[in-house]
């Protein structure tokens, strides 16, 4: 299975930059079975049934872009330079590892401010990442980086445009609660409460996971021979109530929907052969791509995706590779938005349509 498999032209004004206003006017590709309709978010209230279960990600992106400044004293004096931090996620000594800009001209023991309230210090420096320690933790920590930071925009939109105040709101799910994510579970950006509520009013159930998504999402795929990809790791959580309901909904026929690839990829690892959910509290490096057998999920709403991405390869293992380029080749000719901010798609493979 090769990585050009997975390739596809997009035109780059198909990328989206802002997310549809309302959320819910978003397009709303569905596949099922061999049909394609065009619809819009607003629509799928009509699209599940009764007795269906939405899985949701209710990870919390951090601000997690820092701009601050590192001062040195050199010969000709006192000198200050600029340091672009991306933090990537705690450790347990209370550390963030981080990516920074430029990382070599950084140095161990050295402080960069952010803000009057927010620094860290360099503990370490490695090949790629850096580890930093803060002067605040906690509440405080959260209130400082609130302030100081910008949401972390996918590369594919920081290259077209700045983050701003407009990505605090926009880059959040409206059920995220536990703060870790350094990118949104995208697909769920769609969603508002007023949706939601019309959604549980028909019978549709919902059950909360956290997946905390890393940078590792967008890194690019670097092997011709895709099984050899190895997958990164992020941490993820499926508490024993979260399993129960999965199993008393596949126990009574419901479908079960995750919300986005990352809530699939969890309830993916926590499942058993059988499909039986089961706790899970821990990292996943899962790597789903065509020939991947399914053991809980029965269909999925996701975003479009990167040319030769991860992600790309798993809707392709769900729908299988030449329905999956059939669907792009459409939402191409048809002009849906790709990508983070972009419209959304409800893929119901024919194989598990009557689950």
């Amino acid at each position: 299975m090769k990585l050009e498999d997975f390739d596809f032209d997009l035109p780059e004004g198909l990328i989206a930059t802002r997310p549809a206003r309302p959320r819910t006017a978003a397009k709303l590709l569905l596949a099922e079975g061999d049909e394609i309709r065009d619809l819009h978010v607003a629509d799928l209230v009509d699209l599940f049934r009764p007795g269906d279960r939405l899985v949701l990600n209710n990870t919390k992106v951090i601000p997690a872009r820092l701009s601050g400044t590192r001062t040195r004293m050199t010969g000709q004096g006192e000198v200050t330079a600029k340091v672009e931090i991306t933090l990537l996620e705690p450790q347990a000594s209370g550390e963030w590892t981080a990516l920074a800009k430029p990382l070599r001209k950084l140095k161990e023991g050295e402080t960069i401010r952010f803000s009057d309230a927010l620094s860290a210090e360099v503990r370490a420096i490695g090949a790629a990442q850096l580890r930093l320690a803060f002067n605040l933790t906690g509440p405080d920590f959260d209130a400082a980086l609130a302030a100081a930071g910008a949401m972390p925009l996918p590369p594919y939109i920081a290259a077209l445009r700045a983050p701003d105040e407009a990505d605090k709101t926009d880059y959040q799910t409206v059920f995220a609660r536990h703060s870790g994510a350094v990118a949104a579970p995208t697909a769920s950006l769609h969603f508002t409460r007023e949706l939601l509520e019309a959604i549980h009013a028909k019978g549709v159930a919902f059950t909360e996971v956290t997946l905390h998504v890393g940078a590792g999402t967008f890194l690019p795929v670097k092997v011709e021979d895709v099984e050899t990809h190895k997958m990164h790791a992020e941490w993820g959580e499926v508490t024993a109530a979260a399993a129960e309901e999965i199993n008393a909904t596949r126990a009574a026929g419901g479908r079960i929907i995750p919300v986005g690839t990352t809530a699939l990829r969890l309830i993916e690892s926590a499942a058993a052969e059988d499909g039986t959910m089961r706790p899970f509290r821990g990292t996943t490096e899962i790597f789903i791509y065509p020939g991947y057998r399914f053991r809980v999920t029965d269909a999925l709403m996701t975003n479009f995706h990167l040319p030769k991405s991860t992600l790309l390869m798993l809707v392709s293992a769900l729908m299988g590779q030449d329905r999956i380029r059939a669907i792009y080749d459409h939402a191409v000719k048809s002009g849906y938005r790709f990508f983070s901010y972009g419209d959304a798609s409800l893929l119901i493979p024919e194989r598990r349509k009557s689950a």
